[in-house]
C-alpha cells in the first residue's frame, strides 16, 4: 500500500511538474508573440510621425509664387530667388494661356524659404510676383507618369494631387466638394488600400482656373479629416479598356 501511495504520489507529481512547464513555456510564448505585436506597432507608429514629420519640414522649406507672367520661364523665376539660397525643385503650374500663372519653390533650408518671402512685389516679367509660406510640399514624381505630349501637360495644368482624404469618403462626395467649391470636376481617380488609413486622388476640372481655385481648399475638412492639395505634375491618364476574357 505505501508503495502504490508513494508511486501515485510520483505521477502526480510528474504531471504537476510537467503541466507547470508547460504553463511556463506557454506564458513566455504569449508574452514574447504579445512584446512583438506591441513592437510592430510602436514601428509602424514612429515611422508614420517621422514621414509627416519630414513632409512638414519640407513645407517650412517651400513658397508658393503667385501672379506669374505667363512668359516666365521656371529657370527664371528659379534665378529670381538663387540670392536667397540653394533652390532644391521650381515648379511652375497653372494654365500656359492664362495670363497669370502660380509656382512652388524648395529651398534646401528654412532659411531660404524665409528670405525668399522679403522679395514679394518684385517685378519679374510685367508683373510684381507675390511671395506667400506655402502649404503643400512639392512631391517626387515617377518619370513614367509625367506628361507625354502637349495634350497631356494641358491636362496637368486642369489637374490637383489631393492626399489625407478619410477612408469614409466616396468618389461622389469628393466630386460633390470640388464641383460645389472649385468647378466642374472632368475626370477623378480616388487611389487607396485597406493597409492605409487615409487615401488620394487626382481631379481634373474642365477648367485649369478651378484647379486653381482648388489648392485655397488645402485644410479644409473633408469627412473627418483636413485635406491636403497640390498641383498635379501627372495627367489622369483613361484606364485602358479590359479585354474580354473567353
Amino acid at each position: 500500500m505505501d508503495s502504490m501511495v508513494g508511486f501515485t504520489l510520483t505521477i502526480l507529481l510528474f504531471k504537476t511538474t510537467i503541466t507547470t512547464s508547460q504553463g511556463m513555456v506557454m506564458l513566455i510564448a504569449m508574452v514574447v508573440v504579445k512584446g512583438y505585436k506591441i513592437l510592430g506597432q510602436g514601428k509602424r507608429k514612429s515611422n508614420s510621425r517621422t514621414s509627416m514629420a519630414q513632409r512638414e519640414e519640407v513645407i517650412r522649406r517651400t513658397v508658393y509664387v503667385s501672379d506669374i507672367d505667363h512668359q516666365v520661364t521656371e529657370e527664371q523665376l528659379a534665378g529670381l530667388f538663387v540670392g536667397c539660397g540653394q533652390v532644391v525643385d521650381c515648379r511652375i503650374c497653372g494654365d500656359p494661356n492664362s495670363v497669370l500663372r502660380f509656382a512652388f519653390i524648395e529651398f534646401t533650408d528654412e532659411e531660404g524659404a524665409q528670405a525668399a518671402l522679403n522679395l514679394a512685389g518684385t517685378m519679374l516679367g510685367f508683373y510684381p510676383v507675390r511671395v506667400l509660406p506655402s502649404k503643400t510640399a512639392i512631391a517626387p514624381v515617377n518619370p513614367t507618369f509625367l506628361p507625354r505630349n502637349e495634350d497631356e501637360r494641358q491636362m496637368c495644368a486642369r489637374t490637383i494631387y489631393c492626399t489625407n482624404i478619410d477612408k469614409k469618403v466616396t468618389q461622389a462626395d469628393v466630386k460633390l466638394f470640388f464641383e460645389t467649391v472649385c468647378g466642374e470636376v472632368y475626370r477623378l481617380r480616388l487611389l487607396g488600400d485597406y493597409q492605409h488609413s487615409t487615401r488620394i486622388a487626382f481631379v481634373e476640372f474642365v477648367m485649369a482656373e478651378s484647379a486653381i481655385a482648388a489648392l485655397n481648399c488645402s485644410g479644409v475638412v473633408l469627412g473627418s479629416l483636413p485635406i491636403r492639395i497640390s498641383p498635379s505634375k501627372t495627367p489622369v491618364r483613361p484606364r485602358a479598356p479590359r479585354l474580354p476574357s473567353y
